[in-house]
């Protein structure tokens, strides 16, 4: 008979999460809190956000290689969902250099879909993404297209009945961060090979052009609603005129850019494939959001 005495259960998985609080790390930190994993969040804050219950907290400086260190050891899985700053490059690749020194098995980084281009924050993450191909470590990379949550952006603006920007005619195929997490959630659940390195483009059901999308928002409030083009310098001036920084400005019209050359149009069956259901709608993130766009 076999001696089980000493054996030991299968250790569970040790989920670290930079980004937890963010649109697409809280999601993904509630629906893993619910699976059989430790979970423990990367924050820089020293008071972080609410996160659910028994999800441990390690505040790290990407400045001091010790405070990554500490915190990824023992850690199976490492989730990077950084925000876009000027430090984004060298933090995330401080982290996934962290990350490879203390032996975490699988990094699945939030990216974004695109072409090779020189417009940021694209740029920044096909720099991160070179960086991470190179390691020796199991990696999973997620492009969404374009958030729905950057039309909050003009929220105000479309609740008076009009608002403007550099997108032309061209189209852009929205995705839901919730959808987005909720495959993050099954990346980083997967068993997969030490050397696996995978690519998921993610989108929406359909792509649409922002007239489209004016349209859809005047039939859900009910009033008419209005897109006004401009061109891109048109638009750069307005956005500096309104107090944004120049860094800012620009990353507001490199993504109109994007969707005036229907450059994040792609209709994918990747989310669904992964979940099992079909991503989730604009109307249907518009419904839901509806009170960001009444006056």
């Amino acid at each position: 008979m076999l001696d089980r005495s000493n054996s030991n259960p299968r250790k569970r998985p040790r989920i670290a999460i930079a980004g937890a609080t963010g649109r697409v790390g809280a999601r993904l930190t509630a629906l893993l809190a619910d699976e059989p994993v430790d979970l423990v969040a990367l924050t820089r804050q020293s008071s972080p956000a609410q996160l659910p219950e028994g999800v441990a907290i390690s505040t790290v400086d990407f400045k001091r290689a010790e405070t990554l260190d500490k915190a990824l050891r023992s850690v199976d899985r490492l989730f990077i969902a950084h925000g876009t700053s000027l430090e984004q490059v060298a933090n995330e690749i401080a982290l996934i250099d962290a990350a490879v020194a203390a032996g975490v098995r699988h990094i699945v980084k939030l990216s974004a879909l695109g072409p090779a281009t020189r417009l940021l924050p694209l740029a920044w993450h096909m720099q991160i993404e070179a960086h991470l191909a190179r390691q020796p470590i199991a990696s999973t990379v997620l492009r969404p297209t374009a958030f729905t949550h950057v039309l909050k952006r003009v929220g105000p603006h479309i609740a008076t009945g009009s608002w403007a920007g550099a997108a032309g005619n061209g189209r852009v195929n929205f995705i839901d961060t919730r959808d987005v997490a909720e495959v993050a959630r099954i990346a980083l659940m997967e068993e997969i090979e030490p050397t696996s390195q995978r690519a998921y483009h993610l989108s929406g059901p359909r792509a649409w052009t922002m007239k489209q999308v004016a349209g859809e928002l005047a039939r859900l409030l009910g009033h008419p609603v209005t897109y006004v083009d401009r061109s891109p310098a048109e638009q750069r001036e307005a956005l500096l005129g309104a107090g944004l920084s120049a860094l800012v400005a620009d990353l507001l019209v490199g993504l109109d850019q994007m969707f005036r050359e229907s450059t994040i149009a792609e209709t994918t069956s990747t989310v669904e494939e992964l979940t099992g259901k079909a991503p989730r709608s604009l109307t249907e993130w518009l419904i839901d959001n509806l009170s960001e766009f009444r006056a």
